[in-house]
């Protein structure tokens, strides 16, 4: 059964990309999947956020896949030997490297949009779950991982900004689906650093439902528990699994399974 491969995107930046992608895949490794992360962000967030530091050797993760592509080889490496083992069980990280930026331009001139679906199709048999994080840009790398996935979840982060860029968000989506990957589909919008007390939040959310778009019933809280995770490069399931956002985690994972 080929693995479910889904994509978190969100052009906006700080709206909790990384933080969501990292932490559902390890609810779901937890839960016995085995569980690939694809960070496909210069910055790598979600890779010092498993591996605590990043390789710098560029012959592993996303770049050296990236960068073989524009390269024609008879000793071409298989996707999975690009893969990281991470020291929590049955999950996997392909990391980002700064040097994603660089061979970008490369890949656009060289029209390699879709290889990024053929490495995965070549990854699927071995893992149940694989979860892209993306850069907060429609670029290269976006469109590939939207053309490669088929469900999408859009972080938001409650406020008035973030919902203007959500209609355009979903517009961007829909266009891609349209042209290069019918089984795509947005799974959910992800409601993230939520404060219930708050007045604002709670009606951006109401009125986002109102207009029948596919808001996620469990919401993530604000919590600086969170930024300790970060830190110590673990998991909120593992960092301290009786956390309220933890458990959030844990009921947003149950809800999407």
């Amino acid at each position: 059964m080929a693995a479910v491969r889904r994509v978190v995107f969100n052009q906006k930046g700080g709206v909790g990309k990384s933080t969501i992608t990292v932490n559902l895949a390890a609810v779901a490794a937890q839960a016995g999947r085995r569980v690939l992360v694809l960070d496909l962000d210069a910055q790598a967030n979600a890779s010092h956020y498993l591996l605590g530091v990043v390789p710098d050797d560029t012959g592993h993760g996303a770049s050296g896949l990236f960068g073989q592509m524009l390269n024609i080889s008879l000793y071409a490496r298989t996707p999975a030997e690009f893969v990281l083992p991470t020291r929590f069980e049955r999950l996997s990280v392909l990391p980002a490297h700064p040097e994603l930026a660089e061979l970008m331009p490369k890949l656009e001139q060289r029209y390699k949009m879709f290889k990024l679906r053929e490495a995965l199709d070549m990854l699927s048999q071995e893992y149940d779950e694989i979860w892209i994080d993306t850069p907060p840009a429609l670029n290269f790398y976006t469109r590939s991982a939207l053309i490669a996935a088929s469900r999408c979840l859009i972080p938001f982060d409650c406020d008035a900004f973030s919902r203007q860029a959500l209609y355009s968000l979903l517009a961007h989506v829909e266009e891609i689906r349209a042209d290069h990957n019918p089984a795509l589909a947005v799974e959910g919008i992800v409601v993230n650093q939520f404060q219930p007390r708050a007045a604002l939040p709670a009606r951006l959310v109401g009125e986002l439902r109102e207009e029948g778009l596919p808001v996620l019933e469990v919401p993530l809280s604000a919590s600086v528990k969170i930024r300790e995770s970060h830190e110590a490069s673990c998991p909120m399931v593992h960092l301290d699994p009786r956390h309220k956002l933890a458990g959030e985690f844990m009921r947003l994972y149950a809800r999407l399974a």
